[in-house]
């Protein structure tokens, strides 16, 4: 029988007060390796008590005390790193060693937050007026929450905690109850660190627990990565009940090929960012305008590199792609394949169907790319999130960047060229949050804020960089004269 997933709330583990529990299962084998409770309002009003009572002493706490903790939660998780990309593999279904890079980003974000001692210094003048001078002060805000996504469950997480209790805030985690294994094993190291009580609190479950830390009037601040439709209601509810919110949304990332570009350094680019995690992340290449004479070219060297592509259950070590996330995920896959070719496009390279030894039963799509596919195709206009480039022709520059810029959304986009030109006109114009140049995946370090436009975001202040130094504090304005 599988075990119960618990609760972390006040400094321990708690059972849920949950009467239903989700499976959580190996997308490759199909195998159940947990249960996760679907944590009720009260299990989220009592980790929101727990952070409140633990605010007052962490927020007292010395910053340059608060980021040892943080230079520790490192230590751990170096020493943990590859039962947390097994992990990883296991819940999610990606590569060893796309969990490994996973975690590593992670680890940068722990990284990020050790910064916050000197990211949170503050400005003043001295004789403002006379005899008056003026200063800001940034505070910490209160309690934080994360609600975070299946693709990433090590990483994510790790965009947001240590950066918001290094600047002094306690912190709740609600992660997808498809992957909260992952979630477990970092708390189960922050718990290690002997932090005070209610610093750090985690809370599995779905929708229930999700609505309660949006609606709760003790939390100050939401975060949250997943589908556009729901990083809508995520804002709309949050601002509606006064919070701060940041909720990055999906995306349909474009890519332009021109004639120009490397071609051979250009299909290695654009097979790792369509065919990386099975397309399941919210940076990957959806649809490859080729311009000009680039398509023919193009198309036959990436059919050819895709076509060889070894898919397979993510721990072994010679698989190339692992699975997609869930049957569920399989099915929806497939069905928009299909209606994309129904709508007058064509498979060059199909991925249904994919039948591999030994995981007859898993989760795996096989990579895909669709040709002739226009602009009011489901394929284009939808996020797929799978394993699936659609390829679209572009008669010059400025066609493709109308085309791109005539995407709902804007989470991010890559040019493929050596004309310096067409670069600086592409990051001028391209309504994007993140611009690639010659770049397959533009995902932006940890010390940047990763942006998103259109219906990518919802929010003003973005996950990362300076951005969540703004969103986890408070700046005070301090007027002082003593003559």
């Amino acid at each position: 029988m599988a075990r119960k997933l618990k609760n972390y709330v006040g400094g321990d583990w708690a059972d849920s007060s949950a009467s239903v529990y989700t499976p959580v299962v190996n997308p490759a084998t199909c195998e159940t390796i947990a249960e996760c409770p679907e944590s009720t309002i009260a299990d989220v009003d009592a980790a929101v008590k727990a952070a409140q009572e633990g605010f007052e002493e962490w927020r007292r706490t010395p910053v340059l005390n608060r980021v040892q903790y943080l230079f520790r939660f490192k230590t751990i998780i170096e020493d943990r790193f590859e039962d947390i990309a097994k992990m990883v593999v296991e819940e999610n279904g990606k590569t060893r060693d796309e969990a490994r890079g996973e975690v590593r980003r992670g680890i940068e974000s722990i990284d990020f937050g050790t910064s916050v001692p000197v990211l949170m210094r503050n400005d003043g003048v001295e004789d403002i007026a006379a005899g008056i001078d003026e200063t800001t002060v940034r505070q910490p805000a209160g309690v934080f929450a994360a609600i975070t996504p299946f693709n990433f469950p090590a990483m994510v997480p790790l965009w947001f905690l240590p950066t918001a209790i290094a600047c002094g805030n306690t912190f709740i985690l609600k992660p997808s109850p498809q992957t909260p294994i992952s979630a477990e094993i970092l708390f189960e190291v922050l718990h290690d660190l002997d932090l005070p009580e209610g610093v750090v609190n985690l809370v599995q479950g779905g929708k229930e627990a999700s609505m309660a830390v949006m609606q709760h009037p003790g939390v100050k601040g939401v975060s949250f990565v997943g589908s556009s439709p729901v990083a809508r209601l995520v804002y709309e509810t949050c601002t509606k009940a006064g919070k701060r919110v940041q909720a990055q949304g999906g995306a349909k990332n474009y890519i332009a090929v021109m004639p120009d570009a490397d071609m051979t350094a250009s299909v290695k680019n654009i097979m790792g960012a369509a065919y990386g995690c099975a397309g399941q992340r919210c940076l990957a290449a959806a649809v490859v305008v080729a311009v000009g004479d680039a398509y023919d070219k193009l198309k036959d060297e990436l059919v050819k590199q895709a076509s060889g592509l070894r898919v397979g259950y993510g721990l072994s070590e010679n698989s190339q792609m692992g699975t997609v996330v869930s049957a569920a995920a399989k099915e929806r896959i497939e069905r928009m394949i299909t209606q994309g070719i129904e709508q007058g496009a064509v498979a060059a390279l199909d991925g249904r169907n994919q039948n591999i030894s030994g995981y007859e039963q898993g989760n795996f799509v096989g990579p895909t790319i669709i040709e002739n596919v226009q602009p009011d195709n489901i394929l284009v206009k939808e996020e797929v999130f799978g394993p699936v480039l659609a390829m679209m022709k572009a008669d010059d520059f400025d066609e493709a960047v109308d085309i791109i810029n005539g995407s709902k959304y804007g989470n991010a986009a890559s040019i493929f060229t050596t004309n310096g030109g067409h670069a600086r006109e592409f990051k001028y114009r391209v309504n994007a949050g993140n611009i690639g140049v010659n770049i397959g995946v533009a995902a932006p370090s940890a010390s940047f804020p990763f942006g998103g436009q259109k219906e990518s975001f919802f929010g003003d202040l973005h996950g990362q960089g300076m951005d969540s130094i703004e969103f986890y504090t408070e700046r005070k304005i301090v007027i002082e004269r003593w003559i």
